[in-house]
């Protein structure tokens, strides 16, 4: 049986209506429970507001925390480590695409096989090599898997980006007289320029969201950031929900308003 058109962009429609309500629904959650008046227990049904709604646990999560330093901490360790992702993603991704087609394969499954290799293995080399530079303890330990573009998972999005620009375009470059680094900058980059965004934001979370790094790179308070401020306030009062919930909700906030300002420019890329 054939769906006619019509038919299949409403089937289309619910479908993703139904994904964005799985991924949605965890979020309302999290921001009524974040509303609950202190002492409240969480409800086991869902509700979209809470009987007696309060903003009072988002004022008392600045009072037990210094949040603003550790929120601060977070932004600059972001505000360095995206561009030199970016930069260095790029650059990988560049390399390979301008590579012959044979070697390109070789090392699309050389970036594969390291994307393979789980994180916790790299925690204790990466550990003694901070220790042997000295960077332990400063912002530059956490910052540091940015010089290497982050993840292969963004080398490849680059490389899939740089492949799909014609070759004739890159003959003019070479034709023109630009350098690699030229065509990469002001021919390559501008035309992927979607997935730059993209990279940018899956970065941003990662480092925004990193509880690992700082705990096992950073002895003290200096260079904390927001998710370490997460887990202070657990530990001061691990059955006081609401409160972690409202905290919750202050640190997914950002990641979620990056998100709706870029998705307009998506939808623009994809309708052209």
């Amino acid at each position: 049986m054939k769906l006619s058109p019509h038919l299949r962009i409403r089937l289309l429609t619910l479908v993703r209506v139904f994904v964005a309500l799985v991924f949605l629904l965890p979020l309302f959650w999290m921001l009524s429970a974040s509303l609950l008046p202190l002492g409240q227990p969480l409800s086991r049904t869902f509700r979209l507001l809470p009987d007696n709604p309060t903003l009072e646990n988002f004022i008392r999560m600045w009072r037990m925390v210094p949040l603003a330093r550790f929120t601060l901490h977070s932004l600059v360790i972001a505000a360095l480590a995206v561009p030199l992702t970016i930069v260095t993603g790029s650059w990988a991704g560049f390399a390979i695409a301008q590579l012959p087609r044979r070697d390109q394969r070789r090392w699309v499954v050389v970036s594969l096989a390291v994307l393979m290799v789980p994180g916790i293995a790299l925690w204790s080399t990466r550990f003694l090599i901070y220790k042997q530079l000295g960077l332990l303890d400063s912002i530059w330990a956490i910052v540091a898997p940015a010089w290497m573009g982050t993840s292969p998972f963004y080398v490849l999005m680059f490389y899939r980006a740089f492949r799909r620009i014609p070759t004739a375009i890159y003959d003019a470059g070479r034709l023109d007289g630009a350098s690699a680094l030229e065509m990469w900058r002001f021919v390559a980059l501008p035309m992927a320029r979607p997935t730059a965004i993209g990279v940018a934001l899956l970065s941003f979370v990662v480092y925004w969201g990193d509880f690992l790094s700082p705990l096992l790179y950073l002895s003290g308070e200096r260079w904390f950031t927001l998710p370490i401020a997460l887990q202070l306030l657990q530990q001061l009062n691990r059955s006081d929900w609401p409160l972690l919930m409202a905290a919750a909700v202050y640190a997914t906030a950002i990641p979620v308003v990056l998100f709706l300002l870029a998705q307009p420019y998506f939808r623009r890329h994809l309708d052209e």
